[in-house]
């Protein structure tokens, strides 16, 4: 390859006969046309769009490989992962930090949680800086950081006093979900056959979330959960990684039903890139695209986004990485927090979208799909950023 002018993606090159490229090759003019059309591949504008991927994780997965451990360890927050984070793209992440389940207590976990992420993002001022605010969101953009949204995946960490709501939001948590897999005393998780949702106390537990300005996030709920608590809520609610049941009828999935009404006041969703994509089969890169389009014919093109769920820095060894979630799924059964769809043998990310090229290869698939670059944006992050700065105030 000697020139941008004459480089010949795989694709096109496959689609020309030896005489016929030839052919198209035979003028300068003719030459710029062909690699135009072989560039036309790849949306060209990821470095200026707004990056959000409202649940994710900076860590380096391959350091759990042996180790015992599993995908989100504070510890991991620096070297290869934070450089991975920066080249992504992602202007900011909804970082999951506090209890998610186990036996410690919920409130000094979620608390000490917090205090770890301070100290983090003050270690690395010049890679990292807490979110605050929808404008600290485009001041890390500026300033070729990551903003760290903290964000936590259950609720359990209130008890039976919504008015802790107010000590977190005063720690700088600005997402909350209402409940992991299990049910709490909130409401039921998308585990739970019962399905009975908002209990009394959650619904106090919604409104003092709408009071702090706090984003509810509606993702692993009960399916009675997620409608009760868009139906209680004053404000826009966010569901920020699932996937369309429609397209795969498994719990951790929403409904139509559910994103109408998430949608009609104003919520957001945000699709993940994990196994629950697909019910009987591996997922690849294209069912994200399937399942954000049929988002988007749901709930309308600003109402759709990305959460991951999962890390910019990619898996190096699959098969060494798959015992590892292989003894993680078997624990997660035992505690009784794993959902339909974790299974032995399937990793939690999506072999042909992962590493820092994630973002740009959703962006190209979607804009070989004909997907605007208005509507590419606003799935990247516009839409996310205009919901936390109506929500955040």
């Amino acid at each position: 390859m000697t020139s941008s002018e004459t480089w010949i993606g795989r694709r096109q090159f496959l689609g020309y006969s030896a005489v016929g490229l030839a052919a198209a090759l035979a003028t300068p003019a003719s030459r710029m046309a062909f690699a135009a059309s072989a560039a036309s591949d790849t949306w060209p504008h990821l470095k200026e769009a707004i990056v959000i991927n409202n649940l994710g994780f900076i860590n380096d997965p391959n350091l759990a490989v042996g180790a015992g451990a599993a995908r989100k360890a504070a510890s991991s927050v620096a070297g290869r992962a934070l450089e991975d984070a920066l080249a992504s793209g992602m202007t900011a992440v909804n970082a999951t930090i506090g209890y998610t389940a186990g036996p410690m207590d919920p409130f000094e976990a979620s608390v000490r949680d917090i205090a770890v992420w301070n100290l983090l993002i003050k270690s690395h001022p010049d890679k990292l800086l807490k979110v605050w605010s929808a404008d600290d969101i485009l001041t890390a953009k500026k300033q070729g950081k990551v903003g760290i949204i903290m964000g936590f995946q259950n609720a359990a960490m209130v008890g039976d006093d919504a008015s802790k709501i107010d000590i977190f939001a005063g720690l700088g948590v600005k997402i909350i979900q209402l409940t992991y897999n299990p049910r709490n005393q909130i409401g039921d998780g998308s585990i739970e056959k019962e399905n009975r949702g908002l209990t009394p106390f959650g619904h106090e537990v919604v409104e003092r979330l709408n009071a702090t300005k706090t984003l509810i996030d509606l993702s692993h709920s009960g399916e009675q959960t997620c409608l009760d608590a868009i139906k209680a809520s004053k404000g826009p609610i966010a569901i920020t990684h699932t996937g369309c049941r429609a397209l795969s009828n498994l719990p951790r999935n929403k409904t139509d039903e559910e994103l109408r009404l998430l949608a009609d006041k104003g919520g957001m969703v945000g699709i993940y890139f994990m196994p629950f994509l697909k019910e009987d089969s591996f997922p690849e890169a294209m069912d994200v695209v399937r399942h954000i389009e049929h988002a988007v014919q749901v709930c309308g093109e600003d109402q759709v986004g990305i959460g991951t769920d999962g890390t910019a820095t990619a898996v190096d060894d699959v098969e060494a990485y798959r015992a590892v979630i292989n003894k993680e799924v078997e624990e997660r059964r035992a505690a009784g927090i794993s959902a339909p769809g974790e299974k032995p043998g399937v990793v939690p990310f999506l072999p042909d979208l992962q590493g820092p090229t994630q973002f740009q290869k959703l962006a190209d698939l979607l804009h070989q799909n004909g997907h605007s670059s208005s509507r590419i944006e606003k799935i990247l992050g516009q839409n996310f950023l205009r919901l936390m700065r109506e929500v955040w105030g």
